[in-house]
């Protein structure tokens, strides 16, 4: 038995159940069928017996010389037109007057007369010669109240038992629906509670139980269980941490959580997710998503029900997404500095076949031009900026620009400095919106890119610093601005992979969103004068005590 479903062993739980329970009303019927008949004897006895008392004749009789002579046919008739086993009148002494058999005639009655020699009417089951009989006795009494004689009249036990024994078949009626209908109801509830446990019996459920909690509470990955009403209404710990919840196992509307309105619908829609990528305030998650269809219960045949929610899992990629920002910062200036590698290549060929062509002159006077016009460059950028990697970035991007025929103007403020900012997060803002930049006026006609750095105050009166990257490109489109930032959205039509994403896209300006916010700074995108697009950065930096490397 230990070995069988829960839902059986709750059938036959119940079934034993509603059998004693049957059993039980049974029996409670029928002593109360019973009980009802004896009362109802009882009551019939008294009337008779009242009756016959309160009947002048009986009472004239019982002063006559011979009461037997008049009484005894009186009593004969009414025993048999009443169907009363037996009526007899007898004596303040108990000498019958009356009786079935004539021959008890003048013998002693058996039976209680003590009450009504009181005068009160009584009633009793007692054994006489009849047998055992429900009977009454009420006293006869003269004008004065004085007792005279008594009447008892009864009705044999058996024959109170035919009558008992017709409430039978209802008794048996009443038990027998009550036991069907029991049963029904334990089956069908048994056939819900096996849909509801999968045919599984109770070790099998609590051993479920117990493993699946420690699966929920041991990965590391964030798992919560949405209803399909959209409510959160089981989370481990790290989805909990994930997300911002309390831990406190409440069903929470997937609507109400903090987290980015695409995250929101993924989780309140129900739909399937692979390997979706949502990023919030402080952390970019890998989403994945299933409905929850329970199987089939063994040997049923008919389909399964419909989700009764989803499994959600939460990967956090916070540290990869760091680790990729970091690799895209040095392609960045990898490939800074071999846009500048390849313009000193071009500038040295050309200072070679000058030289070859015996054109000396010009070929100093060129080289000449080339060094001061890197070294004025140079100068500026190391004297606006004291960290060598930002100034390494610019002094690539201006050769970058210079390949790709973009004019790039910079205006670097000399206390502009990074102060407490990570000078590999700054590479990162300052590359990824230059990029972004020139692939944007590239496809103008006239393309240019301004960089502004320069310290300015918030509106609280805090220094923060400013950074400024305005194109020529052809702007974006207000529907766009809110999205330009989302991971992997890109306006770029080169290399369409599938699903119409860029290949390789939207990756950049997700970077620099991170990197703001973990500066606690803001970034928003405007339209310039001429139809470009403007970026502007605010980073909190402490106040510049002097300024660094001038």
């Amino acid at each position: 038995m230990s070995r069988w479903s829960l839902a059986r062993q709750f059938f036959l739980a119940q079934l034993v159940f509603i059998v004693v329970l049957s059993a039980s009303l049974s029996v409670i019927l029928y002593l109360d069928a019973a009980r009802g008949v004896n009362d109802a004897a009882a009551e019939r006895m008294v009337a008779v017996s009242t009756s016959i008392a309160l009947e002048p004749a009986v009472l004239d009789a019982v002063r006559g010389p011979d009461p037997s002579a008049s009484l005894q046919p009186y009593a004969v008739e009414v025993m048999d037109r009443l169907g009363v086993d037996f009526i007899t009148i007898m004596a303040t002494d108990r000498t019958r007057f009356t009786h079935r058999n004539p021959e008890e005639i003048g013998r002693p009655y058996i039976g209680s007369v003590a009450e009504a020699l009181t005068g009160t009417t009584h009633s009793e089951t007692y054994a006489g010669t009849l047998g055992p009989s429900i009977r009454a006795i009420v006293p006869v009494v003269d004008d004065t109240g004085t007792v005279q004689a008594m009447v008892a009249s009864g009705i044999t036990v058996d024959r109170a038992a035919i009558a008992r024994n017709a409430q039978l078949p209802l008794v048996a009626v009443i038990a027998l629906g009550a036991l069907a209908l029991g049963a029904l109801a334990s089956f069908l509830l048994s056939r819900r509670l096996r849909d509801a446990t999968l045919g599984m019996g109770p070790a099998e459920l609590s051993r479920t139980f117990v493993f699946y909690d420690s699966v929920l509470h041991s990965v590391r990955e964030g798992l919560l269980l949405t209803d399909a009403a959209g409510r959160l209404v089981l989370y481990n710990d790290q989805a909990a941490r994930l997300l911002g919840l309390d831990g406190s196992q409440e069903p929470v509307p997937a609507s109400h959580l903090a987290v980015p309105p695409s995250l929101r619908e993924l989780l309140s829609s129900g739909r399937r997710a692979l390997d979706e990528v949502h990023v919030t305030e402080s952390r970019v998650l890998v989403v994945n998503q299933e409905p929850a269809v329970p199987p089939t219960p063994p040997g049923r045949t008919a389909p399964a029900p419909g989700a009764l929610g989803t499994v959600t899992t939460l990967r956090d990629h916070t540290e990869i997404e760091a680790l990729t920002g970091q690799v895209e910062t040095m392609r960045t200036l990898t490939d800074a500095l071999r846009s500048q590698t390849h313009e000193h290549a071009n500038r040295l060929h050309t200072i070679v076949s000058l030289v070859e062509l015996g054109r000396d002159a010009e070929a100093v006077d060129f080289a000449t031009r080339d060094l001061q016009q890197s070294q004025r460059l140079t100068d500026e950028v190391v004297q606006a900026v004291d960290e060598p990697f930002i100034a390494a970035l610019l002094v690539g991007k201006a050769a970058q620009a210079n390949e790709r025929g973009i004019e790039l103007t910079s205006d670097i403020a000399p206390d502009a400095q990074a102060g407490s900012l990570h000078p590999v997060d700054l590479v990162t803002v300052i590359g990824n919106l230059l990029d972004n930049a020139f692939d944007e006026a590239a496809r103008s006609e006239e393309p240019r890119v301004r960089l502004t750095v320069r310290r300015a105050m918030d509106g609280d009166g805090a220094q923060v610093l400013e950074i400024v990257v305005e194109d020529s490109g052809n702007g974006l489109p207000d529907s766009e601005k809110a999205r330009i930032f989302d991971f992997g959205y890109s306006t770029k039509p080169a290399c369409e992979a599938e699903g119409g994403t860029p290949a390789g896209r939207g990756i950049g300006l997700a970077l620099v969103r991170q990197a703001v916010r973990r500066f606690a700074g803001s970034i928003a995108v405007t339209d310039t004068d001429d139809g470009g697009a403007r970026f502007t950065v605010r980073l909190p930096v402490a106040p510049v005590a002097g300024r660094v490397g001038a």
